[in-house]
């Protein structure tokens, strides 16, 4: 009970010192719950969408996937013939029994030719309008379609377009594009999962989607009284006698939830992983914190020891406080992380998926976790001042407060850090070394983290040198104020150390994930300048195939030479070996794309592999299974029959664009697959006639006015593409990667509002014999921008380490050009000055307020 009552005198009598630290837990635990909360209550949100989408049993063709997606290579939906549905209504069991169609794989357009489908990534539906899609729609405006000049739409899409009751869009699929005009607009009964929805009577939709009438995508069943979902499934199957899908009602909710978890679980993943980088650099905070103060409650530690306090007390003293810290940061973070998931709820309304806060789902786990994380972190990172602590004899009570540096455990921490530092140098090395990417990621993981714990661990030696340079560049023109900002900065190089440690983790990860974007980009630059001989790109950024419209506007604008196909599907290859590859990817193409990519081959000729029944395998491939130039491999193709095509070449497993690609020409293919089940196109290239590539670039951008899903791009657009891809996914990282710098801000806040305390009777008397307020504050400032600058060094310099040899293992795919982005190496390097002006500006402010008498008076 003594332990505890110490523990909570001193826990209150330093609350202030104790707010910032609290502030990092209650940080980095939000982020842990408003993650868990977030893709708990997405998932939540789901499983009731799809629990009431799907009717009790639902009929598909053997072509479609559990998760209802229907869209075949060919831009079609696979589809059944319309006796299906009679023969359903007659099974037992089967109280009724409606057929649908419906496709994702579709276009719209509002009159002005302005793409409708959602931006933020959510799918394009259109489909027929039945009773099965009244259990989640509610017309609130108009009427459902009736006629082929009618389509339905739903009202978020409207709203966010602006679109009413007449207005005309165009439909556009494989089979044409349909124009309506807009009858009537329904809203969700459930949460809109971020799609564009439109709805056409049946026959209008059979025609506009899969070009006939009387077929069908699915047949929605309801069970009649007294059947189980299952036992109208058994009856189903039995009577349609094999040859189609039938999945229960829970079936088709359970492949649709495992879709959406599978892809929730990547974002809950990546997220918790920044939000333990958060708690990493917390632990430095905390550390810092504890360190300090039991640091400047010496005496009263030593006092405490001479009337009779063991070092266990002590020491779970200072657990106990840690304990107590723990508990109030969590206990806010638990709170804070629910506000952060209502949050991105609302960040996810804005870009088109309405979630409800009704569905706001917090698990009995997710506080748990987020209490008895941040606790034990909390905890494990006051340890080792603890032990610290417990360590003070009674003869400190004699003593000035701040106990004396151990200088053999300084020894051994700089051999320690030596030791870490250059097993991390070597793990690096010998991943840049390696022959295969494979053995090389482990060998970079063991590097990266290796020497990031030996600069953790060497930073109070490296502080020394590194501030004393610093120093001499940035602080000695500010004269004598410079030089005692220096010298705080170097008083006490562990917690220097530590606080630089913090800062330096983020922007590592920066430094690193800059290198490897700038090298990926630079990479596949030069290899378009190397590969690629044609003048123009054609493709969805979207994933949609090029509709056979598209393709002939595109072959019939004016400055364009040729036109070069270019589609991709699937077959199971048989192999000389007698082996079988199932679901094998196979390019085929125009010969001419043997121009538009140059690409290496190791024997034979490309241009040959385009003839009939040839084909061309990748090296790898070729050794694996015994494959020569005029081997023989019987292609099983998908939707189609086997033949038996010839090697003609084979080509360098090494390149950038295409990799692993294996080909053969459109012709081949067409011989064994049915005109209307050839996939459609997934992208085009154009080259234009000699010297008239400006006018051929202005003729296909208005050929495609009709297909706004479709960019033309020529090779400058192309580059910029890539990298505005690759900077859009480095800016979110970045974001990510925030929070852990503001814990690190923190830390410095805190480390310097500690160290203000620690010198109040230095700072007293320097005031007293001439130091001015405004000086006073400028050397506060200065010590905070050489700690940032100390970390930003530490911190840029192992990133880029890291990113030049992940850039090597890189280059045994193909991305050969090692690029450092020096203006964003410079930007964030000044950046971190101005952070450590900004961490300053509280301690120099309450530094400069203090009463110079009191200051001095203080012991």
């Amino acid at each position: 009970m003594t332990v505890l009552k110490t523990s909570m005198r001193n826990f209150f009598a330093h609350k202030g010192r104790m707010a910032l630290s609290a502030v990092a837990v209650l940080l980095s635990v939000a982020f842990v719950c408003g993650t868990l909360v977030f893709t708990d209550t997405m998932n939540t949100t789901f499983d009731k969408l799809f629990a009431a989408t799907a009717s009790d049993v639902t009929v598909s063709p053997k072509g479609a996937s559990d998760t209802g997606e229907t869209t075949a290579d060919n831009g079609k939906p696979p589809v059944m013939p319309a006796s299906v549905v009679d023969e359903v209504r007659r099974t037992e069991g089967v109280k009724s029994a409606q057929g649908t169609v419906f496709s994702t794989s579709v276009t719209v357009v509002d009159a002005d030719k302005d793409s409708l489908s959602p931006s933020g990534g959510g799918p394009t539906i259109v489909g027929s309008w039945n009773s099965n899609e009244a259990r989640t729609m509610k017309i609130t405006s108009g009427s459902a379609p009736e006629g082929s000049d009618q389509v339905m739409i739903d009202a978020d899409t409207a709203d966010k377009h602006g679109l009413e009751l007449g207005d005309g869009i165009g439909v556009i699929t494989a089979v044409g594009t349909h124009r309506a005009k807009i009858s009537g607009i329904a809203d969700f009964t459930v949460t809109n999962p971020g799609a564009a929805i439109f709805y056409l009577d049946t026959k209008t939709a059979q025609q506009t989607l899969v070009g006939e009438t009387g077929v069908y995508t699915n047949v929605n069943v309801t069970a009649a009284s007294g059947f189980t979902d299952a036992q109208v499934k058994k009856n189903v199957a039995t009577a349609l006698d094999g040859g189609f899908k039938v999945q229960t009602a829970k079936e088709v909710a359970d492949a649709n939830a495992e879709d959406v978890q599978e892809f929730m679980g990547v974002i809950k993943y990546a997220m918790l992983g920044f939000a333990g980088i958060a708690f990493l650099v917390g632990v430095f905070l905390i550390i810092n914190t504890f360190s300090m103060l039991v640091a400047q409650r010496t005496r009263e530690i030593g006092l405490m020891r001479a009337i009779g306090s063991s070092r266990k007390q002590v020491n779970r003293s200072v657990l106990v406080e840690a304990l107590m810290l723990g508990f109030v940061g969590s206990v806010l973070g638990v709170g804070a992380g629910v506000g952060l998931a209502i949050g991105l709820m609302k960040l996810m309304g804005a870009m088109g998926m309405n979630l409800s806060t009704d569905d706001l789902t917090v698990a009995w786990t997710t506080p748990v976790v987020g209490l008895v994380l941040g606790v034990v972190v909390t905890v494990l990172a006051a340890y080792l001042p603890a032990r610290r602590a417990g360590k003070v004899s009674p003869m400190a009570a004699l003593r000035d407060a701040g106990a004396p540096a151990d200088a053999k455990a300084g020894v051994v921490r700089a051999v320690l850090g030596l030791l870490l530092t250059g097993a991390g140098g070597f793990g690096l090395y010998l991943a840049a070394a390696a022959d295969k990417a494979s053995e090389g990621a482990l060998w970079l993981g063991a590097g990266v983290v290796l020497s990031l714990i030996g600069f953790v661990v060497i930073g109070p030696l490296l502080a020394g040198g590194v501030v004393r340079v610093l120093g001499a560049i940035v602080l000695r023109m500010f004269g004598p104020v410079g030089r005692m900002a220096e010298r705080n900065a170097l008083r006490n190089p562990r917690r220097t150390g530590a606080t630089g440690a913090a800062l330096m983790i983020g922007l590592a990860l920066v430094a690193c994930l800059s290198v490897v974007g700038s090298s990926m980009v630079a990479s596949a630059t030069e290899e378009l300048d190397k590969s690629v001989g044609t003048d123009f790109i054609i493709q969805s950024d979207s994933g949609q195939l090029i509709t056979p419209q598209a393709v002939t506007a595109v072959k019939d604008a004016d400055g364009v030479d040729r036109v070069t196909e270019y589609k991709w599907t699937k077959a199971d290859f048989k192999t000389p070996d007698g082996k079988t590859s199932k679901d094998t990817a196979i390019t085929a193409a125009d010969p001419t794309y043997a121009q538009d990519l140059r690409v290496e081959t190791v024997a034979g000729n490309l241009d040959d592999a385009y003839r009939p029944d040839s084909m061309s395998v990748h090296e790898e491939y070729a050794k694996d299974h015994g494959i020569r130039l005029g081997s023989e491999i019987a292609v099983d193709f998908k939707d189609g029959s086997t033949g038996r095509l010839t090697v003609r070449a084979i080509t360098s497993s090494d390149a950038v664009i295409d990799q692993g690609a294996m080909y053969t020409s459109i012709d081949t293919l067409a011989m064994y697959v049915p005109a209307d089940r050839i996939p459609l196109d997934t992208v085009l290239f154009a080259s234009a006639k000699d010297g008239q590539e400006a006018a051929a670039y202005t003729a296909l951008k208005a050929a495609l006015d009709d297909y706004p899903q479709y960019t033309v791009r020529d090779q400058t657009d192309y580059k910029e593409a890539l990298k505005d891809q690759i900077g859009q996914l480095l800016n979110m990282i970045y974001g990510l990667l925030a929070l852990a710098i503001i814990v690190a801000v923190l830390g410095v806040v805190n480390t310097l509002a500690l160290s203000v305390v620690e010198r109040t009777r230095e700072i007293g008397l320097m005031r007293a014999i001439g130091l001015s307020r405004r000086q006073l504050r400028r050397m506060i400032r200065l010590e905070s921008v050489v700690i940032a600058l100390f970390g930003a060094l530490l911190g840029l310099g192992l990133g880029m380490g890291w990113g030049a040899t992940a850039q090597q293992l890189l280059a045994l795919e193909g991305l050969n050009v090692l690029e450092i982005p020096w203006p964003t190496i410079g930007g964030v390097f000044i950046g971190s000055a101005f952070v450590g002006l900004f961490a300053a500006l509280v301690p120099a402010f309450r530094a400069g307020r203090m009463n110079v008498l009191n200051a001095i008076a203080t012991e």
